[in-house]
C-alpha cells in the first residue's frame, strides 16, 4: 500500500479565487476601515511555495516608501526544489495597484494611529497571485472583550436553537 497525499485543499470563494493565507489575528486586533486588492511582485520560487501554501502573514504589514507600496514582514519559505535560484523568505515585496489608489490609501495611512495590514492572500481565477490590503485602526482592550462576548452570545443561541 502507498502513502495517501495529505494536501491541504486551498478554499475556493465564489468569484473563482484560491485561499493561499489569512490573517484572522488582525480581524481581532483591528478594526478594518477599507481594504484594497493588489497585485505582488514575486520571483518564480515564491509563486511555487505559495501554491504549495506556504506564506505566513501574521507579522506582516504594508509600507509606503517612494511613492509605491510595499508587503514588509511576510515569510514566503524558501521552494525545496529551486536550490541555486531560491528567494530570500523574509524580503520585502512590491505591491501593484493605480497611483490614484496609492496616493489615496498613503494618504489615508498617514492619518494618526492607522495601518495597513495584509488580510488575505489568493490566487484569482486567472491563476496571478493577489493580496487584500485594509486600511486599519487598532482596538482597544475593551474593544476586545465586547467582541468576544458578542461572539459567544451568538455561539450559545446557535447551540440553543440546535438542541432544541
Amino acid at each position: 500500500m502507498g502513502k495517501k497525499n495529505k494536501q491541504k485543499k486551498k478554499k475556493l470563494t465564489d468569484d473563482g479565487s484560491k485561499t493561499i493565507a489569512e490573517n484572522r489575528k488582525a480581524r481581532h486586533k483591528f478594526q478594518i476601515l477599507e481594504t484594497l486588492e493588489c497585485g505582488l511582485v514575486l520571483r518564480g520560487s515564491e509563486v511555487k511555495s505559495l501554491r504549495d501554501g506556504k506564506v505566513s502573514l501574521d507579522e506582516a504589514y504594508g509600507r509606503v516608501r517612494e511613492g509605491e507600496l510595499w508587503l514588509c514582514g511576510s515569510d514566503i519559505p524558501e521552494y525545496r526544489w529551486a536550490n541555486l535560484w531560491n528567494h530570500e523568505p523574509k524580503r520585502e515585496r512590491k505591491l501593484l495597484l493605480h497611483k490614484r489608489e496609492l496616493n489615496k490609501f498613503a494618504n489615508k495611512a498617514h492619518e494618526k494611529g492607522l495601518t495597513l495590514v495584509p488580510m488575505r492572500m489568493y490566487f484569482n481565477s486567472r491563476g496571478i497571485a493577489k493580496i487584500q490590503m485594509a486600511l486599519c485602526r487598532g482596538k482597544k482592550l475593551h474593544d476586545k472583550r465586547e467582541a468576544m462576548k458578542k461572539a459567544d452570545v451568538k455561539r450559545d443561541l446557535q447551540r440553543a436553537m440546535r438542541n432544541g
